[in-house]
């Protein structure tokens, strides 16, 4: 059974179940295969008592049960049509990409390199930005612009169990909410498998982790999450809800943006690693692994009802929320800021 139109009420609700179960129960079984397979062959992230602090070394190839799960949800319910098509091959570009640089480590230009390669067959595939007000060279470079940061932002905050797998559960949630809504279900069916792909292998994710996303996983995301944010609905009501997807995707920007900001400030290269992620800080800040990770899972919930509320809002709301949310951002980075990491 396939689908490519749009679908109404029960049979839609049904539709978007199916393809989430179906992706929630393959990952829950490919996952421990993935798992044992990266165990017997020695792919594991070992600890080097600075940004990697785990007792014992962790299985990679999460990102491979992730995107796996995915796609054969897909592909049981799901007609591949050419933007389907588009959206798969730049997802498998980034997946194999990060697969290779958790095998043997890439370097910054050839990871950014094979980004910019996925990202270019997406814009040929016509997934791209569709601002009217804007000139089309205008959304492409915007494009271009949001899915590197989208991508490299999910793999930043890969950095704590269930941290970057348990937000973007979160976030593809919401943006399946309104995909929904505005009967886009092409790109709500697509977020319903990602979300049941990353409930399934959250289970062996989430603290004590058995397995890592790994880069294989944590760019597939972004891209994917990216890519599907920026082609939904939220204009409906007002024009100030175009930002909401970067509200729905607050906590991976935040932390992008709070990192660079930080290692420019200490004059770091900005591609170096370097302890300044807000996670990490509140780790320092004496908050347990589990308590930073379920508090930023309850801010990207926050962040996903205020994202749904500059929909819903008349413009001059929207916009008092918005600025309102993001005085409050900003207060917390200089907070977190002031943190003393050499303590």
């Amino acid at each position: 059974m396939s689908v490519t139109g749009s679908l109404e009420g029960g049979a839609a609700i049904l539709w978007y179940a199916l393809t989430f179960a179906v992706a929630t129960l393959i990952s829950l079984r490919a996952t421990p295969v993935m798992r044992r397979a990266a165990l017997e062959f020695g792919i594991t992230d070992r600890p080097d008592g600075h940004l990697k602090t785990h007792a014992e070394p962790v299985a990679y190839l999460g990102g491979l049960a992730v995107f796996g799960s995915f796609l054969v949800a897909l592909a049981l319910t799901f007609e591949f049509t050419p933007d389907v098509l588009g959206l798969l091959l730049a997802g498998a570009i980034v997946v194999i990409l990060g697969l290779v640089d958790d095998l043997a480590r890439l370097g910054p230009r050839t990871k950014l390199a094979g980004q910019a390669l996925a990202i270019w067959v997406l814009v040929k595939s016509g997934v791209t930005i569709k601002l009217v007000f804007l000139p089309v060279w205008a959304q492409i470079a915007l494009t271009v612009i949001w899915l590197l940061a989208m991508t490299n932002a999910f793999n930043l905050i890969d950095i704590m169990d269930g941290l970057s797998t348990g937000v973007a559960v979160i976030a593809a949630l919401f943006l399946f909410g309104v995909a929904a809504a505005a009967d886009r279900t092409m790109i709500a069916t697509l977020l319903a498998a990602l979300a049941g792909a990353l409930l399934g292998f959250l289970k062996f994710n989430f603290e004590p982790a058995k397995i890592y996303l790994g880069d294989t996983g944590s760019l597939f995301i972004g891209l994917m999450l990216g890519a599907l944010a920026m082609n939904n609905s939220y204009t409906r009501v007002n024009s100030v809800a175009s930002v909401a997807p970067v509200v729905i995707l607050g906590i991976p920007i935040f932390d992008m943006l709070l990192v660079m900001y930080i290692r420019w400030r200490r004059g770091l290269p900005v591609m170096t690693g370097s302890p300044d992620h807000f996670a990490l800080r509140l780790r320092h800040w004496r908050l347990t692994t589990r308590q930073t990770v379920l508090g930023s899972y309850a801010a990207a919930t926050l962040l996903g009802a205020i994202g749904i509320g500059l929909m819903l809002l008349p413009a001059t709301g929207a916009l008092i929320v918005l600025a309102a949310a993001a005085l409050a951002a900003i207060g917390v980075g200089f907070a977190l800021k002031r943190i003393d990491m050499s303590l």
